[in-house]
């Protein structure tokens, strides 16, 4: 897509089709599908502002992963978990072998996993292995050399494999005794379908994200959130753990009790400060570590 086409309405409509794919890579980055939506929401901001700035975009696919890829250098640098940038000393003449057999570990392999590479080793196997992109093309996405790209994506490969053959020794997560309190109250609550009651527990001053639909600011617009909810069938909560932290899960009772979505909810004291509702992020579940404790 060029410069001359790609005005704000065609990017809005191209990252509504491309943001599944935007937030594998960003998940796998960041290591939680929670942090990878954060990254992704950061890119959409990014990219919408370097466009209404005049920005020119002659392939846009590969300007918006290269707005990603930055966003998440950030968010890591921020979070103070990048490791050590691989040199480009040496391997600087690695054919690219990329196969079958290499895209089905990298797509298998959890978002734990990923975070024990480098970050470049980590873009580069995403970028190459799991969402097919070439090597000119992960290239322009990081802004690293051919060489440099080559040598990472070889060594997250390898480093891929040795995790694959090794135990997982990850500890079962655990509720803190009043997160538990509090989130079985509002779970319950929710599931006697005690509206009323909710909302007597959200704040004031409540932040409500239903993530890839709307924002909701205070407790009078939020309160029309809980509204859809009674107006539904085609759920029930219950309490588990996505990527290690205390979540609501949304199941669906008219498809064998499938996990359809996920719910995070802050506190401050026993009122609901924030609430993000995954249910119409589908594309957040497929990686997702879920764990049911009901």
């Amino acid at each position: 897509m060029s410069s001359s086409k790609l005005d704000r309405a065609a990017l809005e409509a191209m990252l509504a089709g491309l943001r599944p794919k935007l937030h594998r890579y960003a998940a796998r980055m960041a290591g939680s599908v929670i942090d990878g939506e954060d990254i992704v929401q950061e890119t959409v901001l990014k990219a919408l502002q370097a466009l209404d700035g005049g920005a020119a975009v002659e392939r846009a696919e590969q300007w918006l992963f290269r707005i990603a890829h930055n966003a998440a250098q950030d968010h890591l640098r921020r979070r103070q978990r990048e490791r050590l940038r691989m040199t480009e000393a040496d391997m600087t003449q690695i054919e690219d072998p990329s196969g079958s057999a290499d895209a089905r570990l990298a797509a298998a392999t959890s978002l734990r996993s990923f975070m024990r590479l480098s970050v470049a080793q980590r873009s580069a196997v995403i970028l190459v292995d799991v969402l097919g992109l070439s090597l000119s093309e992960t290239c322009e996405a990081t802004g690293a050399t051919l060489a440099a790209t080559k040598a990472a994506l070889h060594r997250g490969r390898a480093e891929l494999k040795l995790l694959a053959s090794a135990p997982d020794e990850a500890a079962l997560p655990k509720f803190d005794t009043e997160e538990e309190r509090r989130l079985r109250r509002y779970v319950d609550l929710f599931n006697a379908r005690d509206f009323d009651a909710v909302r007597a527990l959200i704040a004031e001053d409540i932040q409500l994200e239903v993530v890839n639909r709307t924002r909701l600011s205070g407790k009078k617009e939020a309160s029309t959130y809980f509204g859809n909810y009674d107006r539904a069938g085609d759920w029930a909560l219950s309490l588990g753990f996505v990527d290690g932290q205390p979540a609501i899960l949304i199941r669906n009772p008219q498809a064998d009790d499938a996990v359809r979505g996920f719910v995070l909810v802050e506190w401050r004291g026993d009122d609901v400060v924030r609430i993000r509702d995954f249910r119409y992020a589908p594309y957040c579940l497929a990686d997702a570590d879920i764990r049911p404790t009901d």
